[in-house]
């Protein structure tokens, strides 16, 4: 594997290690307050331009993390947008 390779793939570990540590935190305070849904939603459009680039480039092993990045940043926004419209219903609803 040649270094740009290796060090796209430390990018992406490094990166992504962040996003179950967001999801633990929303799914243990059930509260998105502080989360931006366009921010995930541009996340997510750069994963899938990484996957894309693999499908029609250089396909290689790194394409596993940036699968499993956009993954996690899914199941991030799922909660977030759950989480944010249970906030705006009024209590008596819930």
């Amino acid at each position: 594997m040649d270094p740009a390779r290796i060090f796209e793939a430390i990018m992406l570990l490094c990166f992504g290690a962040a996003w179950p540590f967001s999801i633990f935190r929303l799914l243990k305070t059930q509260r998105a307050e502080g989360k931006s849904v366009w921010f995930l939603l541009v996340i997510l459009a750069g994963y899938a331009a990484g996957i894309l680039h693999k499908l029609t480039g250089r396909l290689d092993g790194v394409i596993a993390l940036y699968i499993l990045n956009l993954a996690m940043v899914s199941l991030d926004l799922a909660l977030c947008l759950r989480y944010k419209r249970r906030e705006r219903q009024p209590a008596t609803n819930r």
